[in-house]
């Protein structure tokens, strides 16, 4: 682009008439862009940018808006659904920031950003390469493990867009492990060739995906042959007069009114939203017209005079001066909260974006009254991929001085200094490496910082790097100090997370407890549907046949979370009833995971934890996960438990929920309730553990579908009917077995065991049977919401009416044990599956409901009587004196 005619000198020239260089495009890009020069064998030339923060001192206000701006932008893209399910992703290391203040602007997402920085005990989500950078290996490193899983989309931010190749490598790599349908690459430049723009559009059809891109300008760089060549050796040329305490490197000639004409911008968060897309235009260094550098406006719109000094006319390095006395070195305690991240390189949330906020006006605070009184000019100086937090201290500093604010940060990356108005890259300033990186030690930077006529520079560095290197006398406070009379050194706590395993000694409970396994590594539901506190014992054989494990547990020998039941395998006119069944009944079941969640909404939590109880309990879970996100835009956690009949519910598990969510927030979940024996359990067992931990505030109270049994107020219906997730075994539950708790497999600071079937996949119907379901929301949630009504407007006291039954029923059979008695339509079809039922209660008129119960009680030969005033549907009765030999193979034959 040709600037020829005017008074102002883009800070690309001098790359531009020597290599023949051009950037091609939008005529807002030599705002935007400066070019300099770079020993690199990929690409010599470097995209210098004017308003990211990093090469170039820039107002706060400025880098920050536009970052933010370009969020509300995919925002307006994504929609408010889309972009509250969003997760942003930044790039290490110049990118950081930038992406940080573009999930500001979305407001709901959280952010993560790459790092090339290795974290002891924190484990790698992914990975992958930037092809044309010195420094390529990125690690993806979140405190959550299932940050990135879900299906909303992907917010991928970078400074510039220039192959695409990075973008590629990106979306290749975390598509394999977390696939989604949506992904969103914002860059403030978009400089691809026409020929990688269009690799971009074909990758997104071999993924299946959609890529969107939001850019602030675009254009293209035209590149002469022989062009690397050409700069490698135009480096080499120069490079000598710009290394550590060359003349151009100590800059005591670079200019000093450096960004002084600047026009001041507001964030968008300081204007109305329809003014937030016209921010002003930032200009480089070497666009200021000479003639401008008098005045510059202050932070309030104040003009002043401007420091006085040189101005560079020659691209020469000019003689330096005599040596000036060191400048002042003060340490200033910020007081950032506890806790609160640095940053996101292990993620970070809207709720510790909502913290920051808080804190940030009383640190800026402590930042203005340890600065000079007189201070005219003051620099914020970043590190490396800590952008973000001295960005926004920078961005309220500028709202509480007087003094002009401007903001840049060190970096890695090493680029040739030349000392003329048309180069981007006025001064180089170079230290030792303070923060020991994985890499060894080296030469760090801090570009157009010298001579830059800064009264102060307050340099904010993370305690990692808070090391002997960084206070040497040629660490970066005491390089600062030669350039300015004031510097402030300020520490933010780097934030580390807490392993999420750590062994403890014979005898002491462990400090931390895993994270919940997710699909698809464990079960076949989406990693964001559930997560389960379970430990994986696939690789055990825990199966027993049905006979002997009855056997086995009616003579006291074994309980029977100690073996797994070998799983039913249904018949293909079986698995057509389940379709049927599913098919008649996706509509009832809708309304009901509607009614109880709106239940749970407005009389347990506004953001209730769902807490299933694993495994019959999980795909109501995930249901009602579902209908609050279908009906209130709403991302509950969901986790699936254990909990066992006579040994109760895991404790480790409780422990787990308790160290990251409120007690009072959690809400148990099954299927269904039979005669209750699961809802003592559970109220006695967090009776247990309260008094056991000191640890209160869970509610015992049970969330289900269907209460035929009358034991619990939370409940979608008391219509005793066919779920069809009752149906099968695994096949239906992410093909999870039902939960393990034996001795030998699990310790006592270890989770309930389970194992996930992955060799069943081809029979797989979890995902048939959320979907059907949720399919129908739309066209229940008006009779949700007048069935919502009618329950929270009713008397719904347990009345305990099954329980009564069962032991009414436990007599008059003779049976004398009320375990051995299970109610209900669900409990019926289970026992089937998983035990050698004696026989089977029907209500008499009982319909289809009950066929594929009729079913397989054909195929294992088991007696179907029907009875009249059976408050159940259907109950299933277990012989109390089981014997391989009492009752046959086809469970006629019982000896009494």
């Amino acid at each position: 682009m040709n600037i020829a005619g005017t008074n102002r000198v883009w800070s690309g020239s001098w790359v531009t008439e020597r290599l023949g260089i051009e950037l091609v495009g939008d005529d807002r890009l030599t705002e935007l862009l400066g070019l300099a020069l770079r020993r690199n064998p990929k690409r010599a030339h470097l995209l210098v940018s004017n308003v990211l923060g990093k090469h170039v001192p820039q107002a706060p206000s400025v880098v920050y808006g536009y970052g933010f701006t370009l969020g509300r932008r995919v925002r307006e893209l994504l929609g408010d659904d889309d972009a509250g399910a969003a997760v942003v992703l930044g790039y290490a290391e110049t990118a950081t920031g930038l992406g940080h203040s573009v999930a500001d602007g979305l407001a709901v997402a959280p952010y993560l950003h790459s790092t090339r920085r290795p974290v002891p005990g924190v484990a790698a989500a992914g990975g992958f390469e930037e092809s044309h950078s010195h420094a390529t290996s990125h690690l993806l490193l979140p405190e959550d493990p299932a940050l990135l899983v879900g299906d909303g989309p992907l917010v991928l931010v970078d400074d510039e867009f220039s192959t695409g190749n990075t973008v590629l490598n990106t979306i290749r790599d975390l598509h394999e492990r977390y696939p989604r349908r949506r992904y969103v690459v914002v860059a403030l430049v978009d400089m691809r060739s026409p020929e990688d723009a269009g690799r971009l559009d074909v990758f997104a059809r071999e993924i299946g995906a959609r890529i969107d891109l939001v850019t602030a300008a675009s254009g293209t760089v035209r590149l002469p042959e022989g062009v690397l060549e050409k700069g490698q050796r135009l480096v080499t040329e120069h490079e000598p007069r710009s290394v550590s305490g060359a003349p151009a490197e100590t800059g005591e000639h670079a200019s000093t009114d450096q960004a002084a004409t600047l026009p001041e911008a507001q964030s968008p968060a300081d204007v109305p939203t329809d003014q937030a897309a016209t921010l002003p235009e930032a200009q480089s260094p070497a666009d200021v017209p000479t003639d401008q550098a008098a005045t510059h406006p202050g932070a309030r719109g104040t003009a002043r005079p401007a420091p006085t000094g040189p101005h560079p006319t020659t691209t020469t390095p000019a003689t330096p001066t005599a040596p000036v006395t060191p400048g002042r070195i003060d340490r200033v305690d910020l007081r950032w909260p506890q806790g609160l991240p640095d940053g996101g390189r292990h993620g970070f949330t809207p709720a510790h974006r909502a913290r920051l906020e808080h804190a940030l006006p009383a640190m800026a605070a402590r930042l203005a009254e340890a600065l000079p009184a007189d201070a005219r000019r003051v620099l914020v100086l970043g590190f490396e991929e800590l952008m973000y937090a001295p960005l926004r201290l920078a961005r309220e500093l500028e709202q509480v001085v007087e003094a002009e604010v401007r903001y840049s940060t060190t970096t890695r990356s090493p680029v040739l200094a030349v000392d003329d108005p048309g180069y981007a890259i006025r001064t180089r300033l170079a230290f030792p490496a303070h923060d020991d990186p994985a890499d060894g030690p080296g030469e760090r930077y801090a570009y157009n910082v010298a001579g830059a006529g800064f009264d102060a520079v307050v340099a904010v560095v993370d305690s990692t790097a808070d090391t002997p290197a960084l206070r040497a006398p040629d660490g970066l406070p005491a390089r600062l100090a030669e350039h300015t009379p004031h510097v402030l050194l300020a520490v933010v706590p780097s934030y580390v997370p807490a392993p999420l395993y750590v062994a403890a000694p014979p005898g002491e409970r462990p400090a931390m407890l895993p994270e919940p396994l997710r699909g698809p590594a464990f079960s076949s539901y989406a990693p964001d549907e559930v997560g389960w506190l379970l430990q994986d014992l696939s690789g055990i054989t825990l199966e027993a046949p049905t006979e002997e494990r009855e056997e086995a547990v009616q003579s006291g020998g074994a309980h029977y979370a100690e073996s797994l039941p070998v799983e039913y395998q249904p018949s293909e006119h079986y698995q057509q009833l389940f379709h049927a069944a599913l098919h008649s009944s996706a509509s009832r079941i809708a309304r009901a995971v509607g009614a109880v969640t709106e239940v749970v909404l407005a009389e347990r939590s506004p953001r209730p934890v769902l807490v299933s109880l694993a495994r019959a309990g999980t795909p109501v879970g995930v249901l009602m996960r579902r209908w609050a996100r279908f009906r209130h835009g709403l991302e509950l956690p969901h986790y699936a438990v254990s909990i066992v009949r006579g040994r109760g519910i895991d404790a480790n598990a409780l422990r787990w929920l308790a160290a990251h969510h409120d007690p009072a927030d959690v809400v148990f979940v099954d299927g269904w309730t039979g005669k209750g024996a699961i809802t003592r359990e559970l109220a006695d067992a967090i009776e247990e553990f309260e008094a056991a931990e000191g640890i209160t505030g869970f509610d015992p109270e049970i969330a289900v579908l269907a209460d035929p049994g009358a034991c619990v107020r939370t409940y979608g219906t008391r219509e005793d009917f066919l779920i069809p997730s009752a149906c099968l075994n695994s096949t239906v539950s992410g093909l999870i077995s039902r939960t393990v708790l034996r001795a030998d497999l699990v310790g006592p600071h270890d989770f309930h065991g389970a194992k996930f079937y992955r060799e069943l996949a081809g029979a797989d119907v979890s995902s048939d049977f959320l979907d059907a379901v949720a399919a129908r929301f739309p066209e229940v949630a008006d009779a949700v919401d007048a069935q919502a009504k009618e329950l929270l407007g009713a008397d719904r006291a347990p009345t305990w009416e099954g329980w009564a039954a069962v032991e009414r029923i436990s007599e008059e059979y003779g049976i004398h044990d009320v375990n051995l008695v299970k109610p209900g339509v669900g409990e019926t079809t289970r026992v089937l599956l998983r035990r050698v039922p004696w026989k089977i209660l029907a209500r008499a008129g009982a319909g289809a409901d009950l066929d594929h119960v009729r079913l397989l009680a054909e195929q294992r030969g088991v007696p179907v009587e029907e009875v009249d005033e059976l408050p159940y549907s259907c109950v299933g009765l277990i012989h109390p004196r089981f014997t391989r030999g009492a009752t046959g193979a086809d469970g006629r034959a019982v000896a009494v």
